[in-house]
């Protein structure tokens, strides 16, 4: 009969790998996670204070070694050596999936050139969980990091941002969050938006409305724990009559009334007919 439970462990072999670890309820460790950190000869971290704790949650003992961007170029040969000798080495941020907004590409890339096995084990992640929690359009979104900290940087930043037809992410830090709204609003105009506190730990919260809105609200002037904010795409614009015709009559000066008609349905969400029918009153004019 076939087992209800986890498969058993299997062998861990050398290489690097990419762990992630909980964002703050230590039950979202992964098995497989747990596997590879009891094999691992290293592990690299940003914090080995703060990884040490962890790892000492799951009754764990390890080497570690601090890797973050300004330890990183004096460690890398030495982990590349490591790896060369059959190691396994194991990559941990202090929450989450490394790589994301965490040093660690760079590394990545040389154990890649050095002829590595690089191995991801998934796991925990406050992008995703804040998608989930937001509720608002996942079919495309793009992750941004943190931002600026001084205003005006800021809304440079979020100025590549507007016409971007997809939800975006952002990490802040609580004194910020509030002067972080005002801009977006200003910049990106009164979207719907989600404020995510403290994901997963005993007071998480998410904070939905407009960006004024959450601006405005005095639980976000300086809250505490870690913010995951999440902004949705632009509004449609439904296209007046004015820029279809003015469309129309840039197509008719390559296209005939047929192909125009053809090209611009889609771009118009109108019937190929009602365009073809406007087309061919421009063409008589």
């Amino acid at each position: 009969m076939e087992s209800l439970f986890a498969p058993p462990p299997k062998p861990v072999s050398p290489g690097l790998y990419i762990v992630a670890t909980p964002i703050g309820n230590l039950r979202d460790i992964t098995l497989r996670a747990l596997d590879v950190l009891r094999a691992a000869d290293v592990v690299l971290a940003e914090d080995t204070r703060v990884a040490a704790k962890l790892l000492s949650a799951y009754d764990l003992k390890k080497k570690l070694i601090r890797y973050d961007d300004h330890a990183g170029p004096q460690v890398v040969p030495e982990i590349l050596d490591r790896l060369r000798s059959g190691q396994i080495i194991a990559q941990i941020s202090d929450a989450g999936t490394p790589l994301i907004s965490d040093p660690g590409f760079r590394l990545v890339e040389a154990a890649r050139d050095a002829g590595a096995a690089i191995h991801p084990i998934p796991g925990a992640s406050s992008v995703l969980a804040a998608l989930c929690l937001a509720g608002l359009p996942t079919d495309r979104f793009m992750f941004a990091g943190f931002m600026p900290v001084k205003s005006g940087a800021r809304q440079t930043f979020l100025s590549e941002f507007v016409s971007l037809r997809t939800t975006l992410v952002f990490f802040e830090t609580g004194p910020r969050v509030h002067d972080a709204l005002t801009d977006m609003a200003a910049v990106l105009g009164d979207r719907d938006a989600c404020v995510c506190r403290e994901l997963t730990k005993l007071y998480e919260t998410g904070h939905r409305g407009t960006l004024s809105n959450l601006a405005a609200d005095p639980k976000l002037q300086e809250p505490k724990g870690e913010i995951v904010i999440v902004v949705a795409p632009p509004a449609e614009e439904k296209p007046s009559a004015e820029s279809l015709e003015d469309a129309l009559k840039l197509a008719l000066e390559h296209y005939s009334p047929s192909d125009a008609a053809k090209q611009l349905a889609d771009v118009f969400g109108l019937p190929r007919k009602v365009i073809y029918q406007k087309a061919l009153e421009l063409k008589g004019k």
